[in-house]
């Protein structure tokens, strides 16, 4: 990575081409090139020019030689793709650093034995910890596991050379397996009830197995001594060095609270802060019970010491939104998601499955009694609702809830968004758009893969699996979507993503996706186009995040948030999508990545009779 004080910029209107010879010099101009604008009517371009971090010029390399002064970078895309800056609108920065610093399955579908294996090698590595040194294992993909050869237990954990406490996360955060060590330490026994947002899953006789659902795996987590100040800094600075090379310039953090946002407006004061961090705050169904006022009145204090009001020029830090989990996930084996109908079962044999409606219709968190006053207190007071939502019951009830907010505050500018909504009843398809409500969409969950093969098509039966990850539907009922990568939860890889949404298959080359067995479409669903997904996680993004007056195109006056790509999205062929990658990245037209060796991205003082057409 190489930082710099080159600055960019960008406009879109053809007039702003007709400058004179007294035009004021830009700090940085970009020529011959493919200047994707993602304005109004996704007009491409040749040129650039940036002042100040601001975009003042857009429009032909003939129109951007009166920008070049003496003190003016000049930088020859040679015919590359500029674009406007990912913005990422749902992902975990706190977690995905982490990730990086723990015992890592690295996504890996494992066997039990692979999985013991892999967790003994990290206690091996790390001898030197005493016995009450919790490990901390990651990146573990439990449905891949339980279609290997099932679900494991504490005492898979508790057959390990080692006398220290163990938890390990799944890779989508919903669940947390611990040793019995691990159990004792967090007083969790037969005895202990589930909270009101999860379960401790027990055997036969109520003893708790060691895995933990959703507010059961947080019961678990907390227990593990916090990260210190200086390892927090760590970790968020390994999550802004992974964002800038991938070309993301602004994200939400969707599940965060006052440690993230001590980090972020740490390094934010430093100059580090090399991205536009948007933190949401997770709000608790028993206390938003007991009090919606004063949970709404805990966001506004934590808002008060980080929040750092309008959005400049250089990156900062925003509080404005908060986070709710409506329901778990419609994963198998959790079968937590909440649906209208109940999940199938296997009634039969496993050589002889017999797949039939249970009774379980997963777990809905935020009740509509205490979810409307919540979501009301919450939009008077300014704040952007981010609802967790994957099972197509949890969407409706938080549609419901919104549609009563929109009753109660007719002309209120909130910006509601549902996030994952993976399975959606198509009755509820228009009511995105009709509610302006955002669906924030992870993009690469629409490729086959073997847990949605194997094991969770099974249990949502045939019906919801052909309608699973429906932003294309959502799309073409007038909805707006929005991307969010939820990394760690997957590795942070935009264009595969951008690749799925497109194609809504994967790539058997990207070792993010799951080879040739698993490379069809992962269902008939309908797909959007590359400007689509373009405007998904440029342009809808910032308005999600109500930034698309200074942020998601380049459009002369916005800020200079822009990428360079190594290969044009829009004309590549689609099996190659994904094989792309960010050159440059550039935040508030300050270049915060360069990859090295990228031939001709230099900036050069070039005169202006060398920029004549």
């Amino acid at each position: 990575m190489k930082f710099s004080g080159l600055f960019m910029a960008v406009a879109t209107l053809a007039l702003v081409g007709c400058q004179t010879r007294s035009t004021a010099p830009a700090d940085m101009v970009m020529r011959n090139g493919q200047v994707y604008t993602v304005d109004g009517q996704d007009s491409v371009q040749q040129a650039i020019a940036v002042a100040g971090g601001k975009i003042v010029y857009v429009g032909n390399d003939a129109g951007v030689s009166s920008y070049v002064g003496q003190q003016t970078q000049v930088i020859d895309l040679a015919g590359r793709m500029l674009m406007p800056g990912f913005i990422d609108a749902h992902m975990h920065p706190g977690d995905g650093g982490r990730a990086l610093t723990l015992c890592d399955l690295k996504y890996q579908p494992l066997t039990r034995p692979m999985f013991q294996a892999a967790i003994q090698a990290c206690l091996d590595a790390s001898a030197d910890k005493g016995p009450d040194v919790w490990l901390e294992v990651g990146s573990w993909d439990r449905m891949a596991m339980v279609g290997l050869d099932g679900d494991p237990d504490k005492s898979t954990l508790d057959a390990l050379d080692t006398k220290r406490p163990i938890q390990v996360r799944s890779s989508d955060f919903h669940t947390v397996l611990s040793n019995s060590r691990g159990l004792a330490l967090a007083g969790v026994d037969r005895h202990t009830a589930n909270p009101a947002d999860g379960k401790f899953v027990r055997d036969k006789a109520g003893n708790p197995t060691g895995i933990c659902e959703d507010g059961a795996a947080n019961m678990v987590a907390s227990v593990v001594p916090p990260v210190t100040d200086a390892q927090k800094l760590k970790q968020i600075r390994a999550a802004l060095d992974a964002m800038r090379e991938q070309g993301i310039t602004s994200f939400m953090d969707a599940y965060s609270g006052a440690e993230n946002g001590k980090a972020f407006t740490t390094l934010q004061h430093s100059g580090e802060l090399t991205a536009r961090a948007l933190l949401a705050i997770r709000l608790d169904p028993h206390a938003a019970a007991a009090d919606p006022v004063k949970t709404i009145a805990g966001v506004k204090s934590l808002a008060a010491a980080y929040d750092q009001g309008e959005t400049k020029v250089t990156p900062g830090v925003s509080l404005r939104h908060v986070k709710l989990f409506m329901d778990g996930i419609i994963n198998a084996p959790a079968d937590t998601g909440a649906l209208l109908t109940p999940y199938l079962h296997n009634a039969g044999s496993d050589t002889a499955p017999e797949w039939t409606p249970g009774k379980n219709l997963g777990e809905l968190y935020f009740p509509r009694q205490v979810l409307d006053p919540l979501l009301l207190q919450a939009a008077r007071a300014g704040l952007d609702p981010h609802l967790h939502a994957t099972g197509e019951r949890a969407v409706r009830e938080a549609l419901n809830s919104l549609q009563y907010v929109r009753q109660q505050l007719p002309g209120n500018a909130f910006r509601p968004a549902i996030a994952h909504a993976e399975t959606v009843d198509p009755a509820d398809y228009p009511r995105f758009k009709a509610l302006d409500v955002t669906a924030t969409m992870s993009l690469q969950w629409a490729q086959q893969s073997p847990s949605v093969l194997d094991s969770t098509g099974d249990h949502l039966g045939p019906e919801r699996l052909e309608r699973m990850e429906p932003f294309g539907s959502i799309h073409n009922a007038g909805g707006r979507i929005a991307y969010g990568s939820d990394w760690p939860v997957d590795p942070l890889d935009p264009f595969l993503a951008l690749k799925v949404g497109v194609t809504r298959s994967g790539d058997p080359l990207n070792p993010h996706s799951f080879g040739p067995e698993y490379a069809g479409k992962l269902n008939a669903e309908p797909a959007l186009s590359r400007a689509e997904v373009i405007r998904a996680i440029t342009f809808n993004a910032a308005q999600q995040l109500n930034l698309d007056k200074v942020l998601g195109s380049l459009e002369v006056g916005k800020f200079a948030d822009l990428i360079v790509l190594d290969k044009n999205f829009m004309q590549v062929p689609e099996q190659e999508l994904a094989r792309n990658q960010v050159l440059m990245t550039v935040v508030g037209g300050q270049v915060v990545w360069r990859k090295e060796h990228a031939s001709g991205l230099d900036p050069k003082g070039l005169s202006r009779a060398a920029l004549a057409p």
